[in-house]
């Protein structure tokens, strides 16, 4: 219906609907109950309610017409016309099936939304409620682009909250505010805003230096000198020298350190000289001076290494620092289609084609001392001894394949099988020490001892038979590995140049240094196995229902995605059902051992809960049947290394255990162990280098391997695998070993990981698809 009428008229007309209005409103959402015309007066200030209402404008009514105002919905005019002729038609918000006409000379004026909006905004802004004002700035800059007003309103928004934020001591988002508006508007207000930039920047850079945040402080000041360079700024000048004054200072006290001949703290200073200031005068050449007279390379790491040993399976400092000790006679160098690739070291091993007899022949005319001392009978021994029960080497895996071990020859050892094997190698990766050579039991045989252990600090020398051999000084004379207390405080050393090499990162770590030019990440080839082995005689957590219970209580997706990972998605990183490598990708040969079949068990812990209490009722039934007091169900220790991703996965865990009523103990272990001493943890949580299933499954699930499991049904899948006569028998085996390791859970499967390194690019020499870091430390060279 449309109709031209007074005010008056008009409002009596509305109010015939008044009662109509009020009766939808009891169905309708909050705003559909508002007021939306009246016959005096003017609406109620809606404040912030104003976001939560459609947008509309309000007319009002002159007196001589009657009064009054009306929301409309927007208006097809955006402007009080100048000469108010004819009539204007419009819409009230809540009567949706009516049109109105309205003449413009009854109008007094009309109260766009738009302009409400600015008031509202600039009312905010006067007050300082920038909290207020942004909601209705920003529908501004969305819908209204173009309105005059609005750079000079946004301008002063900025520059206002920036002054509050920096007397807050918010400098950095200060800062950050004060260069939006410079590039906003170059020309508001241009000389206070740009000494407003350099006081703040003054300010900022003095606390990060303060705080020792020098990479970060060093960025923000090259960048400001390329943004505000031709402004010559204060703050820029001033701090443009401080770093030189610093600078200089490391670098006379390098070169002092170097007449004294003391080059491990002359090649610290000088770097940090050239870390202060990249462009010093003489820096670079300084740094190459100390480097060639003694190399040394720096690696951070968040598992200092006590023990060495470069086979161990679940520590990963003992196998990282292990190889630069220790040699293997079969070295892993990778995976491979059909297993890994083994390197015999002292020459050259084959396998006759129908897979029963293994030859080993020895060339010690390029072998560096001492492995060319090696004598073939002394070799033939060790190999015999692995295969005897009462031997400290003894495996049972190669006891089980080989039948007879032979010399055939001055240089030459022929181990018959008896039956063939797939990949023989595998079973012999025995530690070569000193004791092979005439030394010392646990000596070095690799290119470099234990010099130094301290708290932070462990030193590696190069032997003066690898020194000799290298015939140059450019092979590292020591590597010293410091420890990091964090993922981002290794990261830091490594971007300041105090570390040349960061040996493990956080994958959301990987990927920010990923996009630096000065730093290379790279992927360690083979992933490692995250899980949870049982340590102790702990009554219930023997008890494959309470083991259940546990898997059930955790969601480890969400510890792998969130809190690991850190929502950053990784490639290969998964959690698992089984205690196998699934691999990279659905075609990698390393995941012959997983079957995909078998998903991992949900997070729930409501049947969590439901098999605590099967078990806790099994146990009680099973004590009053033997007439014994019934087991209470006693705290739960749970171990984890002293590195920061353990302790985050751990505490983690047992916030969650904790949610289905388990008590929960966490047990941090000593600097560089991963397995907790008896009775100390009753689970401990390791990162194993399960590297190559047919050999690792006993070592892992085995009597005397890690789990320590006495499971029958484990035990006669490992016996049926290690009498595998090809690849397809040991797929199949294997995948009834994980379907047996699914269900009974001698360990508790977490997840996959794929770690990765990270080096300065002036190291060069690191070699490709390495899988331990020192795998080529004898080739790596420092060059700038």
């Amino acid at each position: 219906m449309k109709f031209q009428a007074t005010s008056r008229a008009l409002l009596r007309t509305l109010g015939i609907l008044a009662l109509g209005l009020v009766v939808i409103g009891l169905n309708r959402p909050a705003q559909a109950q508002m007021l939306t015309y009246a016959e005096s007066g003017k609406p109620e200030d809606s404040g912030l309610g104003l976001l939560q209402e459609e947008p509309h404008d309000i007319i009002y009514f002159t007196e001589k017409s009657g009064g009054g105002w009306v929301k409309s919905h927007l208006l097809p005019v955006r402007d009080m016309p100048t000469t108010p002729r004819g009539t204007l038609q419009f819409s009230i918000l809540g009567i949706e099936v009516e049109q109105f006409v309205a003449k413009w000379s009854d109008i007094e004026r009309i109260d766009f939304w738009e302009k409400r909006l600015e008031r509202e905004t600039a009312s905010r802004i006067a007050n300082e409620d920038f909290v207020g004002a942004y909601p209705f700035l920003s529908i501004l800059i969305r819908d209204y682009p173009r309105r005059p007003g609005l750079k000079a309103l946004r301008s002063e928004f900025l520059w206002r909250n920036a002054i509050q934020r920096a007397s807050g001591s918010q400098r950095a988002e200060s800062l950050a505010m004060l260069e939006e508006l410079f590039h906003y508007d170059p020309q508001y207000n241009q000389a206070q805003v740009l000494k407003a930039i350099s006081l703040t920047t003054g300010g900022l850079m003095q606390a990060m230096v303060d705080e020792g945040d020098l990479d970060n402080a060093q960025q923000l000041l090259a960048r400001l000198k390329e943004d505000y360079g031709r402004f010559d700024l204060p703050a820029i000048s001033k701090w443009d020298g401080e770093f030189l004054r610093m600078a200089t200072e490391k670098r006379n006290e390098a070169i002092e350190a170097v007449k004294q001949k003391d080059f491990r703290s002359a090649r610290t200073l000088a770097r940090e000289s050239l870390y202060l200031k990249p462009d010093i005068e003489g820096g670079r050449e300084l740094v190459k001076k100390i480097d060639e007279a003694y190399p040394l390379v720096s690696v951070g790491v968040l598992q200092a290494a006590r023990v060495f040993d470069p086979v161990r399976l679940d520590n990963w400092s003992a196998r990282r620092a292990g190889r630069l000790l220790y040699r293997t006679m079969f070295e892993i160098q990778g995976a491979a289609p059909e297993g890994g690739e083994y390197d015999f070291i002292f020459g050259s091993a084959e396998t006759t084609p129908d897979r029963q007899v293994l030859e080993l022949s020895i060339d010690t005319a390029k072998l560096p001392n001492p492995l060319n001392r090696i004598e073939v009978d002394f070799l033939a021994d060790q190999l015999a001894r692995r295969a005897m029960p009462e031997s400290e080497t003894y495996f049972s895996p190669w006891a089980a394949s080989v039948t007879g071990i032979g010399i055939d020859g001055p240089q030459r050892i022929e181990c018959v099988l008896r039956r063939p094997h797939v990949l023989p190698t595998c079973l012999l990766q025995i530690n070569v020490d000193a004791s092979w050579f005439g030394g010392e039991k646990g000596g070095p045989t690799g290119d470099y001892f234990v010099d130094v252990i301290e708290d932070g600090q462990t030193r590696f020398k190069l032997t003066e038979d690898a020194r000799r051999a290298s015939g140059d000084n450019a092979k590292p004379r020591e590597i010293v590995e410091i420890r990091c207390d964090t993922g981002s405080d290794s990261v830091s050393k490594l971007l300041s140049g105090e570390i040349d090499v960061l040996d493990q990162l956080f994958p959301a770590d990987a990927i920010k240094l990923k996009e630096r030019r000065d730093v290379k990440v790279v992927e360690y080839p083979l992933p490692t196995i995250h899980m949870l082995v049982p340590c102790s005689d702990h009554e219930f957590v023997a008890d494959k229902n309470f083991r259940r219970a546990l898997l059930y209580g955790i969601n480890r997706e969400d510890i792998l995605k969130g809190e690991l990972l850190e929502n950053h998605e990784s490639l290969g990183c998964r959690v698992l059902s089984g205690p196998f490598p699934a691999g990279l990708s659905q075609d990698d040969p390393l995941g012959y051992g997983y079957d995909t079949s078998i998903l991992p068990r949900r997070f729930e812990p409501s049947l969590a809960q439901l098999l605590v209490s099967l078990s806790q009722n099994l146990k009680a039934a099973e004590a009053e049947r033997k007439g014994e007091p019934e087991p209470k169900l006693r705290t739960v220790r749970l171990a984890f290394p002293a590195d920061n991703l353990s302790r985050v996965a751990c505490e983690a865990i047992r916030s969650q255990w904790e949610l289905i009523g388990l008590d929960v103990e966490l047990v941090e272990l000593p600097v560089g162990r991963t397995y907790p001493d008896p009775d100390t943890a009753d689970l401990v949580y390791v990162s194993c280098a399960i590297w190559e299933p047919i050999i690792d499954a006993r070592r892992l699930l085995g009597p005397r391997g890690l789990a320590k499991s006495e499971d029958q049904l484990i035990g006669l899948g490992l016996r049926r695998l290690e009498e595998a006569r090809n690849w397809k028998e040991v797929r199949d085996r294997l995948l009834v070993l994980h379907s047996i390791s699914h269900h009974e859970l001698p360990v508790l499967p977490l997840w996959q990981m794929v770690d990765s390194f990270a080096y300065r690019n002036n190291l060069v020499g690191m070699g490709n698809n390495i899988v331990s870091l020192y795998q080529n430390a004898g080739n790596w060279r420092l060059e700038f």
